[in-house]
């Protein structure tokens, strides 16, 4: 069953009781990577590999992880090609009272994107030690979605 989270504004995300943080490099442009994270809703599931779907509902979108949790999204900052950040309004996911993740882009000195991943949450005491304990499995998913987008956004090969 789902429930209505505690409504937060992009401020959450420096004053989290749990921040999570992560990056990585990719070889294609920022703009390319902007438009897969905020047009191509229904792409995520093809290389962001916990997402079973992902369905735009406007302003935001409904997204269901392949454990069967589910999240209500609403939209905070879409930045071209600089951020993309959005709340999570509700959740199946127990123990979590506000969430809101920010996705930051920035172009890279050598090419490429340098992209960011944080991760705000504020859970009871139970739930917020499990999502601390789960940060390398979160850092592993997020290494594999990056390699996953990566090869997506790579331009063909010129023949």
């Amino acid at each position: 069953m789902m429930r209505q989270l505690r409504s937060v504004g992009l401020d959450f995300v420096t004053d989290a009781p749990v921040l999570l943080a992560f990056a990585a490099g990719l070889r294609a442009d920022a703009d390319a990577v902007y438009r897969a994270l905020t047009e191509d809703t229904e792409g995520w599931s093809a290389w962001f590999r916990a997402v079973a779907s992902a369905l735009p509902t406007g302003e935001g979108r409904r997204i269901r992880l392949t454990g069967g949790v589910r999240f209500a999204e609403t939209f905070l900052a879409m930045d071209e090609a600089e951020r993309f950040a959005y709340r999570v309004d509700a959740t199946n996911l127990p123990g979590v009272r506000a969430l809101l993740e920010d996705w930051r882009l920035a172009p890279m000195p050598t090419g490429g994107t340098r992209l960011r991943w944080i991760f705000a949450a504020d859970a009871a005491p139970a739930a917020a030690a499990l999502l601390r304990v789960a940060r390398p499995a979160f850092d592993r998913a997020f290494a594999d979605a990056v390699r996953a987008l990566d090869r997506r956004l790579a331009p063909a090969p010129v023949a």
